[in-house]
């Protein structure tokens, strides 16, 4: 039986959200060979080496349009990793993704802002409630101080939005392959400038150590984390509204404590377990309720094109 293309979009999202949350410990220890710049260009280098090779004609011919979109999107998704694994570098693995998660809790308001597109208002209430249930999932009992490493991620959430939001707006537009290749390779340039200029100004002495460790942690976000799960996305959002995709998105601190067990040997305890509850909660009340009906601005069959 054939699955509907919003459902095939939907568990496309579960699974970039599976990628990304498994990564976080592989950034984390990579940071130990390459300073966070230097890992973003390379990450980026092969990610761009990758795309192009798979959508490089695609993306040519579809003209300016699509570099500008490319553009705006890529400097977002930049802006993103940047504060991202900067402060991965002071942070742990499970603070820095219930953080990175409340970037979907901006995403209601930026589309309202950008898009003049009103979500849902299940959709709004299961994304309130995930939200609370990573909370739970991730930051310790009565932990409530934000160190350095947590000020510098909290950055990332405004770009993360704002990135969810530019591919609502572009993806239905241009289609899946070239906006995948021109984001990265757009994140690839940025990183190519901000490189020298860390350099020069002290901010960041680049540093590189060429170990097995940091070898098989760029092929993992290179391949997995942004060539795959970037052109999933993109083409998932041509047919998903981007609040859906915030509260898809929540799911990804769920994974990353999966993984720590799996791998670590974490275990969840009962505020860990409440908390990843409330994730599967809200992503269900925004699933089974928040659903966008037909013809309604950010709905799948508002969108229908795309490839």
């Amino acid at each position: 039986m054939l699955l509907p293309r919003r459902l095939k979009a939907d568990l496309g999202l579960l699974g970039v959200c599976a990628i990304w949350g498994s990564t976080f410990v592989v950034v984390k220890n990579a940071l130990a060979d390459a300073s966070p710049l230097v890992f973003l260009g390379l990450r980026f280098l092969l990610a761009t080496a990758i795309l192009l090779a798979l959508f490089g004609r695609g993306f040519l011919a579809a003209g300016r349009g699509v570099a500008r979109a490319g553009a705006v999107v890529g400097a977002l998704l930049f802006a993103g990793y940047i504060f991202q694994t900067v402060g991965l570098q002071y942070t742990t693995p499970s603070k820095s993704a219930f953080i990175t998660t409340l970037s979907s809790v901006l995403v209601p308001l930026l589309a309202v802002v950008a898009l003049r597109r009103r979500p849902s208002g299940w959709a709004v209430v299961g994304l309130g409630i995930a939200a609370a249930g990573a909370y739970y999932l991730t930051i310790p009992a009565g932990e409530l101080a934000l160190a350095r490493g947590d000020s510098i991620t909290f950055f990332c959430t405004v770009a993360f939005a704002g990135h969810i939001v530019a591919i609502a707006h572009y993806a239905p537009r241009y289609g899946f392959s070239a906006l995948a290749l021109g984001q990265v390779a757009t994140a690839l340039a940025l990183a190519s400038v901000a490189i020298p200029l860390g350099a020069v100004t002290g901010l960041e002495m680049p540093r590189v150590a060429w170990t097995g460790n940091l070898l098989g942690a760029l092929v993992v976000t290179a391949v997995l984390a942004t060539v795959l799960a970037f052109s999933v996305q993109t083409w998932a959002q041509q047919f998903t509204p981007a609040t859906h995709t915030a509260v898809i998105f929540t799911t990804e601190p769920v994974f990353a404590a999966v993984t720590s067990y799996l791998v670590l040997g974490e275990k969840l305890g009962g505020r860990e377990t409440l908390g990843a509850g409330l994730i599967l909660a809200g992503v269900l009340v925004a699933e089974l309720l928040g659903h966008a009906p037909a013809g309604v601005p950010g709905s799948a069959a508002a969108n229908p094109e795309g490839e």
